[in-house]
């Protein structure tokens, strides 16, 4: 049996390909190397509570076509993210607002806010900052950098501050009012029903196979191929391995109803070895005696391990260039998805970066 595509993958982006393509009347195959389908968006539901089983996604975009286009397959909650973080064993709100100056400083005056602010930066007195430490510094200053921001940022990155590029902090947004809602998007919240009901609706009546890794000798299963998997293995590393960083989760139930109060609290001093503490049944307002949580640690990615945030320095981007232009000139593959254009996606942008496949590939 021929296929009109085969589908390598079935996250978000895969998933959206298929869907538009079964509609249109195309035969398509989706093969997935996990034992589930959804990528990294799967949850699960353990006593009543959807698990994020690859750490915490929250939906947000002020894209509404994108916002009407997800609608389709789900009823969205309004869960506003507002993480805390926790830095030597004190409490503080997270984005940058006028709580966070408040618990730092004790000042509720803005414009007194501000001039702390600015004389902090003044002080450290950095005009082309030549790393991420001098550029945090010359934007927040330095209490802010070292209570919220270095620590984190060096679990994170698996270097010091000091030894990372400045790009990597193009800003780092302060408000000056008493509002901890983390994203300035005009919709954001979670499926009601898990994010897994998601990519099952749209690969609802499409043949899918789980625990299949794909192979060359798979490209004569269909006349063209959505891969979605890292685009340096598809071409077998020929100019060198791209680089990511990897996380751990440790999952665990407790036998209690409330462990945090919060869906996320940060963990920004660097003797912590996780960055952040999930407990997931605050995404969705469970119901249960007992509770969820997932400790998220990051690791330095290795062969054969989960890739989730491609380290998009100059090294890996010349390197991802050249395996573009091997990309750019298969007939039959098109690359797509955070692995195969090695792009670290929110969701909104992935399904935006679908949508737009779909015109060109099915409605050109």
């Amino acid at each position: 049996m021929k296929y009109d595509y085969l589908v390598v993958g079935s996250g978000l982006f895969g998933s959206i390909f298929a869907y538009e393509a079964k509609k249109l009347g195309k035969k398509v195959l989706v093969i997935e190397k996990r034992n589930h389908i959804g990528g990294n968006i799967y949850t699960y539901k353990q006593d009543n509570i959807d698990v994020h089983k690859y750490g915490a996604h929250i939906f947000h975009t002020s894209n509404k076509e994108v916002w009407t286009y997800i609608n389709q397959f789900a009823e969205f909650n309004r869960f506003t993210n507002s993480p805390k973080a926790v830095y030597k064993g004190k409490l503080y709100s997270l984005p940058f607002n006028m709580n966070t100056f408040y618990e730092l400083w004790g000042e509720k005056d803005p414009n007194k806010v501000k001039e702390i602010i600015s004389k902090q930066i003044e002080k450290e007195n950095i005009s082309e900052p030549k790393n991420l430490e001098e550029q945090a510094l010359k934007l927040v200053g330095r209490d802010v950098y070292e209570t919220l921001v270095k620590g984190y940022t060096e679990k994170q990155w698996g270097e010091k501050a000091s030894n990372l590029p400045s790009f990597i902090i193009k800003r780092l947004p302060l408000r000056f009012t008493y509002d901890n809602n983390y994203f300035d998007s005009l919709y954001q919240g979670i499926p009601i029903d898990g994010y897994t009901s998601i990519i099952e609706k749209m690969l609802d009546g499409i043949e899918v196979r789980l625990n299949v890794t794909f192979d060359k000798k798979m490209l004569d299963l269909a006349d063209k191929i959505i891969y979605t998997g890292c685009i340096d293995e598809y071409f077998d590393y020929k100019f060198g391995n791209l680089n990511y960083r990897s996380l751990k989760f440790e999952t665990s139930e407790l036998d209690i109803e409330n462990y945090q109060g919060n869906a996320v609290i940060n963990y920004t001093e660097y003797e912590i070895p996780y960055t952040r503490i999930i407990e997931h049944k605050h995404f969705n307002n469970a119901k249960s005696n007992k509770t969820i949580i997932t400790k998220e640690y990051p690791l330095t990615w290795k062969k054969g391990e989960e890739p989730y945030y491609p380290i998009n320095d100059e090294i890996n981007n010349n390197l991802y260039n050249q395996y573009l232009d091997l990309a750019n000139k298969q007939n039959k593959v098109i690359f797509g998805g955070r692995l195969g254009l090695y792009k670290y996606f929110d969701m909104d942008k992935v399904i935006y970066e679908a949508l737009e496949l779909v015109k060109k590939e099915l409605y050109h």
